[in-house]
């Protein structure tokens, strides 16, 4: 059935003028994004479809180019407007986060890290950087590779925090394995960023590891 000969108080694109977008479920909101469905499957149908074969929205925003056209119905064009609606969804949230304090803020600055990190098939180390007011100054993918090697060198997070003017920072990296609790090498590079940083008055608020659409929080668990 086509979603055009569903209840009008069922329809997708009605319920959310009705009651929000978030009175939608996730297959709901990705049904409006793709607009229709194809031949036997509504956009709705597809939507699930799509999810079921990603897991979740986490994984199927991560999911490459070829995976994506792979699915019956997708193509180059859908990718790239999908990839669209991701970055301005991350260019939102910093917006949010350059005109506020970061502090009064953790969801903001949780869900730009979750948009900016989820997904990633590699560890990548992004560093925040503050002014005195806790807002955003820039945000910067500095270093890729596991943590375990020595792949984040202090020097380079000190010369960009004084390139950026900065008063503060907040670190953050990825775990491709989905588990979000801090390993002995994420424990010990903070310590020595923090000892680094310190030496140039530039204070360390927060360390986050993005895992599994989840976030942990370093200075949530007193490990700063």
């Amino acid at each position: 059935m086509s979603i055009t000969d569903w209840p009008e108080g069922e329809r997708p694109r009605e319920k959310l003028l009705a009651r929000s977008a978030a009175a939608l479920s996730d297959a709901e909101l990705l049904a409006i994004f793709l607009r229709t469905g194809v031949t036997g499957k509504s956009a709705v149908d597809l939507a699930r479809e799509l999810l079921n074969r990603f897991g979740n929205l986490t994984q199927l925003f991560a999911t490459s180019e070829a995976d994506f056209c792979a699915v019956h119905g997708m193509g180059q064009a859908k990718f790239v407007q999908l990839q669209a609606v991701l970055e301005m969804s991350r260019r939102a949230l910093q917006e949010r986060l350059q005109r506020g304090d970061a502090l009064n803020s953790p969801h903001a600055v949780r869900d730009y890290l979750l948009l900016l990190l989820s997904g990633r098939q590699q560890e990548v180390f992004v560093v925040l950087f503050l002014d005195t007011q806790h807002r955003v100054l820039a945000s910067e993918e500095l270093f890729q590779g596991t943590l375990s090697q020595t792949s984040v060198y202090p020097r380079e997070v000190v010369k960009r925090a004084l390139a950026h003017n900065a008063a503060a920072v907040i670190l953050a990296h990825n775990h491709p394995s989905g588990v979000a609790e801090p390993s002995s090498a994420d424990e010990l590079i903070t310590g020595v960023l923090k000892q680094a940083l310190a030496l140039v008055d530039v204070r360390v608020l927060d360390h986050f590891i993005v895992a599994g659409g989840a976030t942990l929080s370093f200075a949530e668990r007193g490990l700063l």
